[in-house]
């Protein structure tokens, strides 16, 4: 490791101690200003490279190299390549030292990396340089500067509104710019550091008016794929994603894109195939720039979706040995920090309880409070399994402590309140259920069933499928058959295509007497698992409950 690097991480341990020495109720907060990747790395030169996608936006430039980096900083920021962006946009300035937009694109890359200091200083920068630039620059250097104002509060609604307001001020003389409707359709999320992950409904029509402007539009392809996802149209969430792999085929979150929504059509070999794309054309990235694996958020992303793909169909042996490389690789955002539980909950669903005790207590040390409270929620769950009630009650404790002082609401991807909430009550659901209080502990494992089913995102979908399989084991356990009958059917619901939603729909169909729902079940989940490893436990479950 780099010394730079090494300075790095001592930083990050520095101040995720001086957090938790104070109770502060947001680490995030306080060590997001320091961003995470050395700026040694984001002002490297860099060349030319296809296939990044085709945005281009005249800026007031007379250096044809400039204009061409320029272009291809904002290909890399739209495809969420932070480190590649700032290499551009600072290759663009090494060019033409007056290109303003330059400046704001590097501020916009360090809002992605988490750090409102440098974005500041950036747009500090394209301010300086303003009386140089075109009337529609200015513009767009204005609109950076409400926006950064407005995500300096992200819980302030007027703020963002006025963001928004004045996005539209803007399209009012800029209509035709389709880079302009793309930054209002982003402004469409919950907060005015949406950058096009989390959009909804209303974010669609800016986005579909970028592509009417800019016809196949790699961006607006990828931002709709996010949108549609999020408001459940995987099949228009699918037409996008393979229209971003193939306007991007450079970019590794173009392919990880499309691999999204193959999971949830049933085409999960497609899916592997693009997340294994992915996999490979980040490690030769990260061997050809020698740029290291840790300092980019979104392979350990891809490594997680992969895991659970392979979880998927029942290959064990790879997702275990996929989610072990993810998690061998230092979290530098709570983001990849969180996603960390994978391997835990894995091995709780495997029934290794002491290795899961000892890779949740890994969490419960984390460095940003969300994580350490899904933590301690596992170490309980795998505490009850092994009947170590009073420490289960303890954990589940230090669980709701955590719970109650993470923050409401996160900026970018960040981990809100919302996210941990349920993997806290869920534990929850089990004591109660476990120590007598039946109804009530029905009532609220029901409730985390919904809202897990509820949640955006691609890692929270397939993580809620494994979620309610696990209920629907702990209701089978306890002899409560009627909530395994309900999860058996969200899981259903959730994910047809899933040889696990069937197994549990055949359970609950034998316990009741329906021989032939069972039969019908059993055939389902052998179908799907027809790839799985040969000593899956749940394969022999189908078997045995088909025999006679």
């Amino acid at each position: 490791m780099s010394t730079t690097r090494l300075a790095r991480v001592a930083a990050f341990a520095w101040c995720a101690a001086a957090v938790s020495a104070a109770a502060q109720e947001d680490p995030h907060a306080n060590c997001a200003a320091m961003g995470w990747v050395p700026q040694e790395v984001l002002e490297r030169p860099v060349s030319l490279h296809p296939g990044t996608g085709n945005a281009h936006e005249a800026v007031t430039t007379s250096s044809p190299d400039a204009q061409a980096f320029y272009d291809q900083g904002m290909n890399y920021l739209h495809g969420y390549v932070w480190i590649e962006a700032a290499r551009s946009f600072r290759q663009a300035l090494r060019l033409d030292p007056k290109l303003a937009l330059a400046w704001v694109g590097l501020s916009r890359v360090y809002s992605g990396l988490d750090d409102p200091e440098e974005a500041r200083r950036a747009l500090a920068r394209a301010e300086a340089l303003a009386a140089v630039a075109s009337p529609r620059e200015q513009r767009r250097i204005a609109l950076r500067a409400k926006q950064l104002e407005a995500m300096a509060e992200p819980g302030d609604a007027v703020k963002h509104a006025a963001y928004k307001k004045a996005i539209d001020d803007a399209l009012a003389v800029d209509i035709a710019d389709a880079g302009l409707w793309l930054i209002r359709g982003n402004a469409e999320e919950a907060s005015a550091a949406g950058r096009g992950q989390r959009g909804g409904t209303a974010s669609t029509a800016f986005y579909l008016e970028a592509l009417r402007l800019a016809p196949d539009d790699a961006a607006a392809h990828h931002y709709l794929t996010h949108s549609y996802e999020t408001i459940g149209q995987i099949p228009l969430a699918l037409q996008h994603g393979e229209a971003f792999a193939r306007l991007a085929p450079s970019i590794p979150h173009a392919h990880h894109m499309w691999g999204h929504d193959l999971r949830r059509v049933g085409r999960i070999d497609d899916a592997i195939a693009a997340f294994r794309r992915t996999d490979e054309l980040e490690k030769a990235y990260y061997a050809a720039e020698g740029i290291d694996a840790a300092l980019d958020w979104h392979h350990v992303h891809n490594l997680d979706l992969l895991a659970m793909a392979y979880q998927h169909k029942g290959q064990m042996r790879k997702a275990e040995a996929t989610m072990r490389e993810a998690t061998a690789l230092p979290a530098l955002t709570d983001y990849v920090e969180f996603a960390q539980k994978l391997l835990p909950v894995f091995l709780l669903g495997r029934e290794r309880w002491d290795e899961a005790i000892e890779a949740a207590g890994r969490l419960t040390q984390g460095r940003w409070i969300g994580t350490r409270a899904v933590g301690h929620a596992l170490v309980g769950h795998a505490l009850l399994a092994r009947g170590r009630v009073p420490e289960a009650r303890t954990a589940h404790e230090a669980a709701e402590r955590e719970l109650a002082a993470t923050p409401a609401s996160a900026a970018g991807i960040g981990v809100s309140r919302g996210q941990v909430q349920p993997w806290v009550d869920m534990l929850r659901g089990e004591m109660l259920i476990r120590e007598g209080a039946r109804q009530e502990g029905r009532q609220v494992l029901e409730r985390v069933a919904r809202t897990l089913r509820g949640l955006p995102g691609p890692d929270a979908w397939i993580q809620a499928l494994f979620r309610l399989e696990a209920m629907a084991q702990l209701a089978r356990d306890a002899g409560e058959w009627d909530l395994a009958a309900f999860m058996a059917q969200q899981m259903l619901e959730h994910d047809a295509a899933y040889g696990g939603s069937h197994l549990a729909r055949a359970l609950v169909a034998e316990h009741r007497g329906d021989g032939a729902a069972a039969a019908r079940a059993r055939a389902e989940a052998a179908r799907h698992w027809r790839d799985a490893d040969p000593d899956l436990p749940e394969l022999a479950v189908v078997r045995a409950s088909a025999a006679p």
